[in-house]
């Protein structure tokens, strides 16, 4: 430690962080029980410099270095009462992470101490006395940028399709990415990736977590790592791990070029007509509950930043299952999260977020809370109300499943539809009534609050859980890679392996397979609501059966290009294509069920036999088929120059059945002849034409799909 070389100017108490206005740095903290605050600068060597701040304005800690600019590490001490009994935990001792960081210079050490408590005490009683600095030092950024008259793509959710992707895993293992690049911000913004996903037909890539995390020591002791990344440290700061340009904590690089590599990435995205949605973690922080480490905001303000047991405040109250739940009672903490949204959004030119565990954050005192502060406050904020608000609308706290809750402005993913597609594609009966609701956006859910169509979400895979090639090749998980003796991951998996459990040889169990993968893909695709595919699932990507892959930072996640399954590729171009130019598959509006002129409805449920369906079939326990007609005049809807929008009648054919079926055609509509446009059975299947009224043979377990290729004049 040396001694100042300057006096610290008072500064200002806002904004909270590190700012450069271009001849020095302000420094902010907010920390309302602290007794004082040190920060603390390093240089490239380590050396530490501190400068006690004095100036306290309503709890902000705040001073100004002339001379300080970019690239500059440093950390604070906070010191205060050691008292976890009173949810206090203050030790000077430990150099912690500044929680508006924008930028950190390599990620946390832990043989370097990140741990406030002495290991040789009686658990997390007595106060460490050594110096731990092993919470990653935080940068100051320069933040000017040429955004090159970059502009948000603004796609309509009824209009998205959106590809849930890992940051490092998408680009790692491609061939035409160059080596130096793959893995990073950088490599997603190059010319083969951003092809690839135009080319598929997505709208908006949501990345998996990008704020720096932590990896955990238990995961670090058997040779892993968080891979996943849902173990937030800092809500500003895009992981300095998935950087081509920055220091990585090895030397070298630019510190805080993540920053830039990141912005250059959206920049590159929007240009290719592609939304960025980030996948955010505000539920919980990495410090884990009151034996895990110190590294930023339990050393700074514990019970300002986490919900601590009421009646033992030594503590934390958990619907996470990771040891805390942020506090987002406390206006600070409110502010803290609100304030990272706009800076995403502002600064960095995200178009959305998905919020995991979201019934976290609504909840009050003990329930989920629709009304909660921290909805109230995001309908009201001009900025963050203007983008895509995805929640996972469930926690792991007694009533935290709250799938069909969340408010107007908010979609969700939509776990029912996942659950009830794969239950029909495994054969299961008596789902007929579940699976209308699925394939037309789940009214039973979202109708009766304000909400649209769009607003689920619908997934038949995600990164939690098998992969899509997985689901139809394991009955159970094999997770012995992650080291847990297979205890961790879902035991309910909702899957079906076709007959055998893993890879086979057997011709007849493939081809079942690949028309499984065809019938997810295509009911996910041709389903009212926003898709979201999970990457990878397109080409046949496997995790050997691994449904918990979170700590897999290698083979096993990333994706495998060198292997792709090309006709399931080319199938699910043409599925996104035909989803595309159809509007009548992607309606902003639900359904009717009236007549829209004569007898003909928007919509009209169909037996295989032709015939509409009634109660009884919808209650049938073995009815395992049906038929959707989508009337193209009856959207309801405007098109861009305000005309009435029109679209071809569609007729789809749906079949879960074991055996074959006879499927006769109707002449709704006036159609007189039907064209054949998709056969989940046949997928080079060439177009063809039946008569309305005529008989074609559904496949067991298949999908048709036809548009109305001549109607009466």
């Amino acid at each position: 430690m040396s001694t100042p070389k300057q006096m610290v100017r008072p500064g200002k108490s806002s904004p909270l962080g590190s700012s450069w206005d271009g001849h020095g740095t302000n420094f902010a903290l907010y920390s309302e029980n602290a007794s004082s605050v040190t920060l603390c600068l390093f240089d490239d060597q380590g050396n530490e410099t501190q400068y006690p701040l004095t100036e306290r304005t309503a709890f902000v800690w705040h001073g100004c270095l002339p001379g300080v600019g970019p690239g500059q590490r440093y950390g604070y001490r906070v010191d205060g009462e050691y008292n976890p009994d009173a949810g206090l935990r203050f030790n000077k001792n430990v150099v912690l992470t500044d929680p508006y960081a924008h930028a950190l210079a390599g990620t946390e050490e832990f043989d370097r101490g990140v741990f406030a408590y002495d290991f040789d005490g009686e658990e997390d009683g007595t106060p460490i006395d050594s110096d731990q600095q092993g919470a990653p030092k935080a940068v100051v950024v320069d933040h000017s940028f040429d955004w090159q008259n970059d502009v948000m793509p603004d796609i309509p959710l009824h209009q998205s399709v959106i590809y849930e992707a890992h940051a490092k895993g998408l680009s790692m293992l491609h061939p035409d990415v160059p080596e130096e690049l793959r893995g990073t911000y950088a490599g997603i913004a190059t010319e083969p990736i951003l092809n690839y996903l135009k080319e598929l037909g997505i709208t908006a890539i949501e990345l998996m977590p990008v704020h720096q995390h932590v990896d955990d020591p238990f995961l670090l002791d058997k040779g892993l790592t968080n891979y996943w990344g849902y173990s937030s440290l800092a809500f500003f700061a895009p992981d300095v791990r998935y950087s081509a340009y920055a220091n990585r904590g090895q030397g070298g690089g630019e510190l805080g070029g993540e920053v830039r590599e990141f912005k250059e990435m959206v920049r590159a995205l929007h240009a290719a007509g592609i939304e960025v949605i980030l996948d955010v973690v505000y539920n919980h922080t990495a410090e884990g509950n009151h034996m895990g480490p110190t590294l930023s905001f339990k050393g700074i303000d514990n019970p300002t930043y986490y919900r601590l047991v009421g009646d033992n405040a030594r503590f934390y109250y958990d619907t996470t299952g990771t040891g805390n739940s942020l506090n987002v009672r406390h206006p600070q903490t409110l502010q803290l999260i609100m304030d990272s949204l706009r800076y995403w959004i502002q600064e960095m030119h995200v178009d959305g977020f998905r919020f995991d565990l979201a019934s976290t954050l609504a909840r009050g005192l003990h329930e989920v809370d629709q009304l909660s502060s921290f909805f109230t406050i995001i309908h009201q904020d001009p900025i963050i109300s203007g983008v895509k608000l995805i929640a996972e609308p469930w926690d792991v706290g007694e009533g935290g499943y709250q799938v069909g809750n969340f408010p107007v402005q908010w979609a969700e993913w939509n776990g029912i539809y996942r659950d009830d597609m794969r239950a029909f594609w495994k054969g299961e009966g008596g789902l007929a009534s579940e699976i209308g609701y699925r394939l037309t956006g789940s009214s039973d859910l979202y109708k009766n609050d304000g909400r649209a169509p769009y607003a689920s979400i619908n997934f038949i895979t995600a990164h939690d859980g098998f992969t899509l090639h997985d689901t139809v090749t394991y009955n159970d998980k094999h997770n012995d890679a992650n080291g847990e003796n297979n205890q961790d991951g879902h035991n309910d998996n909702r899957s079906w392996n076709c007959g055998v459990e893993g890879e086979t040889d057997d011709a007849e169990i493939n081809a079942l397979r690949n028309r499984q993968k065809r019938n997810f893909l295509a009911t996910l695709m041709l389903s009212q609501g926003t898709p979201m595919l999970l990457g990878g699932d397109e080409f046949g990507r496997t995790q050997g059966g691994n449904n918990n892959a979170y700590c897999q930072d290698n083979e096993i996640s990333w994706f495998d290009w060198a292997n792709q399954d090309t006709a399931l590729l080319d199938f699910t171009r043409r599925l996104i294509r035909l989803r595309r130019e159809h509007p009548v598959l992607h309606r902003r509006k639900f359904f009717s069920g009236r007549p829209i002129r004569g007898d003909v409805q928007d919509i009209i449920w169909l037996r295989h036999d032709g015939q509409v369906m009634e109660d009884a079939d919808w209650d049938n326990p073995q009815t395992q088929s049906l038929a959707m007609f989508l009337d193209g005049n009856g959207l309801n809807d405007l098109n861009a120059e305000g005309e009435p929008l029109r679209d071809d009648h569609v007729l789809i054919l749906f079949s879960g059945s074991h055996i074959d079926l006879p499927f006769t055609l109707p002449p709704l509509g006036g159609c007189e002849n039907w064209e054949l446009l998709l056969n989940t059975a046949d997928d080079e299947a060439v177009q063809s034409t039946v008569e309305a009224g005529g008989e074609t043979t559904l496949i067991a377990r298949s999908v048709q799909v036809y548009r109305c290729a001549q109607t009466k004049n």
